[in-house]
């Protein structure tokens, strides 16, 4: 029979597991389900009224994660090829703008050119 560990709190029916082992609530766990979820209603319809959309029907959420989805598999997908190509291990901002300009939608706000940080600040 193993000896219980100093992690171990409680019994296996989960009984006398209120408290950690320093004194504080023990933090409880999200369950997670599908990542997609982390998408919530608000965001799509922020996405939506910044596109101009002024209503929305509640059935179409699930069919936008579902596009959001695809697209982005579809964008990953690509990045991973650049990245391979460059021997590297990690996707950068111009692996993803490359991308989406060989979809022909580029993204603006990008171009190093018009980089704001190093423009000079007003003073008052």
């Amino acid at each position: 029979m193993p000896f219980p560990s100093v992690t171990q709190k409680g019994g296996p029916a989960g009984v006398g597991r209120g408290k950690s082992y320093f004194g504080g609530p023990q933090r409880t766990r999200k369950i997670k389900k599908d990542a997609i979820r982390g998408i919530t209603k608000p965001d799509i319809r922020r996405l939506a009224r910044r596109g101009g959309v002024k209503f929305i029907s509640g059935t179409i959420y699930d069919d936008i994660r579902e596009v959001l989805v695809a697209r982005l598999k579809l964008i990953i997908y690509d990045c991973i090829q650049y990245v391979e190509y460059r021997k590297a291990k990690t996707i950068t901002v111009q692996d993803v703008l490359f991308t989406v300009r060989r979809f022909g939608q580029p993204l603006y706000g990008f171009d190093p050119g018009t980089n704001t940080e190093s423009s000079p600040t007003k003073k008052r």
